[in-house]
């Protein structure tokens, strides 16, 4: 980079303010969050803890196929866009026009119901208190997070995930003494999973319910892809990253959920209700209270509001940086590519702190109600997302190997391709279509649920064949995708 341009980068570029133990920290804390902490209690009781297992792993060993085709991608050619980039680069401009919108929509949202969740979690020491004064409280907190510095974000980030960690090393280490007897009651052993039908139980639907909420749960592990446009050194750093995310899936999801599994029968009316306006009856809280701690409740309520921050934080930056991409790349308002001394793309932060100003309406209209419209909202964007980094991957390692060039020169470089992305996109698919089998009960079909989940499926082909009407783009033909990366990095 020339001097010039050293002098003032933070006008111009966004700066590389992530070091190495901020990315690994968000590769690990990415996906651990309420979905472990509070949904694998409903999940072990609707299948059993047989079912919750095949379930997550199922769902574990495709997250890690993608995102291993995500750090191909993101330490080939690092954006802060990544998604949107790479999606209009080697599939069709307009197909990343709707992936970038996409993924701003599902994570500015998700800042809304992340705040109406943390004011129904505060509630749990002060219930009479105003859910407006709360989420007034929180914005507030995750806007000035992001708005001093990306390193700010990764700082916070940082603490939020180490705590998340920390507690899950602490119940699995409790959890396995407690099933050989150490902690002084009686080994339990193998006998929970001979309970009445278990391992599994419920059948088929079962199953698939379990499987489409643990999709849910690993939502987010996509974010080391938008934080590799900021990292110091995105060609070591991210595959780095990528690399945890096997062991991450291995013992925080799977360990968990056996360990879950052993020590409480599916059978316990507790996991039925793991709902957040009943913390208590989180598996976390259950397990801790049999191993003699009587404070599991407020203290596990504490670590999942630091959760519930950490995804409200990590929504808030990834959709700024998003918008501020589509911006630079002429595909949103220019003023959004407007960037502080610090490099924080100001104004886009400030139009997605104004969407999470919808948790304020958590004070207006019951906070239970709105939290779980915004999260139905959001909720299928997510698989939308992973379903275009499959199709990006598989036709940027087409384009780059029909130009001539050896993958010798990639970086890092995704194994078991063609079926890593193949099998995501599949398995993807699967999720999204089978999703409708939720709102069906007793042969009667919830229209509006129906609709509240695939709301998104619409507005993303609006975005797409929209654009694409109106500019004319085509699909761009493999030998003439641009693979040429980045080599300033």
């Amino acid at each position: 980079m020339k001097a010039s341009q050293q002098k003032a980068p933070s006008t111009t570029e966004l700066k590389k303010g992530l070091q190495a133990r901020h990315m690994t920290m968000i590769a690990l804390g990415g996906a651990i969050g309420t979905g472990l902490f509070l949904a694998s209690g409903g999940a072990i009781s609707s299948a059993g803890p047989g079912g919750a297992l095949l379930a997550y792993a199922a769902v574990g060993i495709m997250v890690y196929f993608l995102m291993t085709s995500l750090g191909e991608l993101a330490t080939h050619s690092p954006e802060p866009g990544s998604f949107s980039a790479y999606a209009g680069r080697y599939v069709d401009p307009a197909f990343g026009f709707a992936m970038g919108w996409n993924y701003w929509y599902n994570w500015a949202v998700t800042i809304a119901a992340e705040l109406a969740a943390a004011t129904l979690i505060i509630k749990y020491w002060f219930p009479d208190s105003s859910s407006f004064l709360w989420s007034v409280l929180f914005l507030a907190i995750l806007f000035l997070l992001n708005a001093l510095s990306v390193r700010a974000y990764g700082e916070a980030e940082y603490w939020f995930a180490l705590i998340k960690i920390i507690t899950v090393i602490v119940f699995l280490v409790i959890g396995v003494a407690m099933i050989f007897g150490v902690m002084g009651g009686e080994a339990v052993g193998f006998s929970n999973f001979t309970v009445a039908s278990a391992p599994f139980n419920g059948g088929f639907f079962a199953f698939l319910g379990v499987f489409m909420a643990a999709g849910f749960s690993f939502q987010g592990t996509e974010l080391i892809g938008v934080a590799a446009g900021e990292s110091e050194n995105p060609k070591r750093n991210v595959p780095r990253a990528i690399k945890q995310v096997f062991w991450r899936i291995l013992i925080f999801y799977i360990l968990a959920i056996f360990v879950i599994g052993l020590l409480i029968p599916y059978t316990d009316p507790n996991l039925l209700s793991s709902d957040l306006d009943q913390i208590g009856t989180s598996p976390f809280t259950l397990v801790f209270e049999r191993a003699g701690f009587a404070f599991a409740a407020a203290v596990m309520n504490a670590i999942i509001l630091t959760s519930v921050l950490s995804a409200g934080n990590s929504g808030m930056y990834a959709s700024t940086r998003m918008l501020y991409a589509l911006a630079v790349e002429g595909k949103a308002p220019k003023f959004l590519a407007k960037l502080t001394r610090g490099g924080v793309p100001i104004n886009a932060l400030i139009v997605t702190a104004a969407v999470g100003m919808l948790a304020f309406l958590a004070s207006f209209f019951g906070d239970g109600v709105v939290y779980t419209w915004l999260l139905n909202a959001s909720g299928m964007c997510g698989f939308i997302t992973w379903v275009g980094i499959a199709i990006s991957h598989y036709r940027f390692r087409r384009a780059f190997i029909k130009q001539g060039h050896s993958l010798d020169e990639l970086p890092y470089r995704a194994r078991w391709f063609p079926f890593g992305p193949l099998f995501a996109f599949v398995l993807c698919l699967f999720v999204i279509v089978g999703q409708s089998l939720s709102t069906i009960e007793n042969g009667t079909v919830d229209w509006l649920g129906l609709i509240a989940t695939y709301l998104s499926v619409p507005l993303f082909l609006i975005l797409w064949f929209g654009y694409k009407r109106a500019k004319g783009t085509k699909v761009v033909p493999l030998d003439q995708c641009d693979v040429s990366g980045r080599d300033d990095l």
